[in-house]
């Protein structure tokens, strides 16, 4: 079949590079809409798409819109990737919480940032799942959007849209520990649960052995000089038994009562460790570039072309291996039907899922150790929380959210920093009320409420 792809969110950069570099490199005949709200970030992206295109003569068929409604009839396959406020509204969910004595290296997932993120991004994304329900209800959907755990549920909550969450941050893992193990990627097989940030690979193996032992004694070498990176995770996994994806610049946001001063082995979480100023100033510069390679007549360099990890990496791959039957594994996110019987029924987890004809199928997993299991019951019950303070735009449960987190000091604290997230946000929060909240009204007394 002839797909038709529309990627919402186009104006994400290096994401929309990526798919359309892996979907040349495929040779896919597809239609491909762009859609972006931003006229500007919808003309450029389809400059580029189309010099892409033209350069390999590939048999793509692209188009742009700032509408969705018009891109979405006859669609195959829906990608999100929007970022509702971009950067600068992302610098703000982590700049009003340093005033408070929080420090987030990333700010979109869980912590103060990831509460105020997610009052943005659930709404909308509740918004598109209505409209890829009425027009294209038999289409693949998946998000790429953080808070991805609170997003994928929010959307499934509130419309029962069948949304898959896909992230890479379980592949570069297991790049990663193939690399310390000194192995090809390839060789490697493991089993990897958790939540989107925080998912722990309980078990890897080199050519079917089992490879804990041997890292847990890299592990060792590693902490014994911190400094060769990422010692927070394999504290943890010295510790617990499981290695944590992705790394230290997520992880150590599961755990704030731990850096409780933002102080991460001599240095400032999101200050001079993982700074959330330069990443922010590099997504400016991508875009910038990204700008005037679209604008320039100059051809596109060999490296437009090439494979590249990022976040886009395996959804080509994961349509293919739907359309073609082929039943092969990769990490999404989807609620937990007893795939993973310790964690919360309906619970977006992500876990390894078939890609086969019938679409994405977890996996049955055995119970999860109890510490693991615990580490993970603090973050899904904020999921719920956070959710449905979206969903009811409910200053009160914001702030349950804030107090469940436990990045704050005290619920004086978690109110002021509400309100401050709010009104800095208010443009992005249609329907959200920024003030205090009404009491509950209460029946007088000797009559009984009807």
């Amino acid at each position: 079949m002839r797909e038709k792809v529309v990627l919402i969110g186009a104006g994400s950069a290096m994401f929309t590079r990526g798919l359309v570099a892996d979907l040349i490199r495929r040779n896919c005949e597809c239609d491909l809409a762009l859609v972006d709200i931003d006229p500007e970030a919808a003309e450029v992206v389809e400059r580029l798409v189309r010099k892409m295109i033209e350069a390999r003569r590939a048999p793509i068929t692209p188009s742009a819109t700032t509408d969705r409604r018009e891109a979405l009839p006859g669609a195959t396959a829906v990608i999100c990737t929007i970022g509702v406020g971009g950067r600068r509204t992302w610098e703000q969910d982590v700049f009003i919480p340093r005033k408070y004595g929080i420090y987030q290296p990333v700010g979109d997932t869980i912590m103060p940032g990831g509460t105020s993120r997610a009052m943005r991004m659930i709404p909308a994304m509740v918004e598109i799942a209505k409209d890829v329900l009425d027009l294209a209800p038999n289409a693949l959907f998946f998000n790429y959007g953080n808070p991805m755990s609170a997003v994928c549920r929010g959307v499934r909550k509130a419309t029962g849209a069948n949304v898959v969450g896909l992230c890479h941050g379980v592949h570069m893992i297991a790049s990663y520990l193939a690399g310390a193990l000194g192995v090809d990627k390839s060789r490697l097989t493991y089993d990897a649960v958790g939540i989107n940030h925080l998912t722990w690979f309980t078990h890897v193996r080199v050519d079917g052995q089992d490879a804990m032992p041997r890292l847990r004694q890299i592990a060792d070498e590693r902490l014994s000089s911190p400094e060769s990176g990422d010692p927070f995770s394999w504290q943890l996994f010295r510790l617990f038994g499981a290695f944590p994806a992705v790394l230290d610049r997520h992880v150590t946001e599961f755990f704030p009562q731990l850096f409780r001063t933002g102080d991460y082995y001599g240095k400032k979480l999101g200050v001079d460790a993982f700074s959330l100023e330069a990443t922010t100033a590099h997504g400016d510069a991508v875009w910038e570039q990204m700008r005037a390679d679209a604008l320039s007549d100059k051809p596109l360099g060999e490296e437009f072309f090439g494979r590249f990890s990022g976040e886009h990496e395996q959804v080509v791959e994961i349509i293919d291996s739907i359309r073609s039957d082929a039943r092969r594994l990769y990490s999404a996110n989807l609620p937990n039907r007893g795939q993973v019987p310790n964690l919360p029924h309906d619970a977006v987890i992500e876990c390894p899922a078939i890609a086969d004809g019938s679409g994405l199928r977890p996996i049955q997993m055995p119970r999860l150790d109890s510490g693991l299991a615990a580490a993970l019951a603090r973050p899904f019950a904020w999921v719920e929380t956070v959710v449905d303070a979206a969903l009811e735009r409910s200053r009160d449960k914001f702030i349950q959210a804030l107090v469940i987190d436990g990045s704050v000091s005290s619920l004086e604290m978690a109110e002021r920093l509400a309100d401050e997230l709010l009104e800095a946000q208010r443009k992005y929060l249609p329907g959200f009320s920024c003030g205090p909240e009404p009491s509950p009204a209460r029946s007088a007394p000797g009559f009984q409420d009807r």
